[in-house]
């Protein structure tokens, strides 16, 4: 699926229509003391790194992706997310 670059819409902080900047959303780089870790680490002390049984593998159709939109006027950034799951890969197209 196709994106373009830039779109023109509404700015949640100007409260008028402007145009953004378009780029997918990544996920950041997890911190090793959150309390998740912390206590999947202490779980998984002493099984052999599997705590518990593997998950059954689920398929879906695909995933959901989620725009950064940065607007060129007040430069603040808001996302948004498609509602369609994508079948195949986004990309930005300029």
């Amino acid at each position: 699926m196709k994106f373009p670059e830039t779109i023109r819409t509404n700015c949640p902080f100007c409260k008028q229509h402007q145009e953004h900047e378009v780029r997918l959303s990544r996920k950041g780089k997890e911190r090793t003391m959150n309390r998740g870790r912390r206590k999947f680490e202490e779980v998984k002390r002493g099984y052999g790194s599997i705590p518990r049984t593997p998950k059954k593998q689920v398929y879906k159709v695909g995933k959901r992706p989620v725009f950064l939109l940065k607007c060129k006027v007040c430069k603040k950034r808001h996302q948004r997310s498609l509602r369609a799951r994508t079948k195949k890969a986004v990309e930005i197209k300029s």
